[in-house]
């Protein structure tokens, strides 16, 4: 059964080419490794809700734009499998000090799939 992991994180705008080169080799890291698809989206129509919202979430600031990516694989066995190789490759082991995110406040999960059309 197809799985899914998705992410949610904050990103600040004068930092946006810099993780956009790094999703573009991440997302390459992945691909390799044997992931299905990987998107990465940058967020235009999020408003900051009085309870719920993507920005609320990720405590978005005024200078940051909300990022929503996912990952899909085969099955949550070849994603297990596929993160482990992803994890020990020597290209995903970036300097915390150049991140241009804060890893703290990155929501990110696995989920089986639902329905697909």
């Amino acid at each position: 059964m197809p799985y899914v992991d998705g992410f949610v994180l904050a990103v600040r705008k004068d930092k946006l080419d810099a993780y956009k080169a790094i999703t573009e080799l991440a997302g390459g890291v992945w691909m390799e490794h044997g992931a299905l698809s990987y998107v990465e989206c940058v967020a235009d129509d999020t408003p900051y809700g009085e309870l719920t919202s993507f920005p609320r979430a990720v405590m978005a600031t005024d200078d940051e734009v909300v990022i929503f990516s996912w990952i899909t694989y085969e099955s949550r066995e070849k994603r297990d499998e596929v993160n482990a190789s992803v994890m020990a490759d020597p290209r995903m082991q970036p300097d915390p000090a150049t991140m241009p995110f804060d890893g703290k406040r990155m929501i990110f999960g696995g989920f089986t799939e639902l329905t697909r059309f």
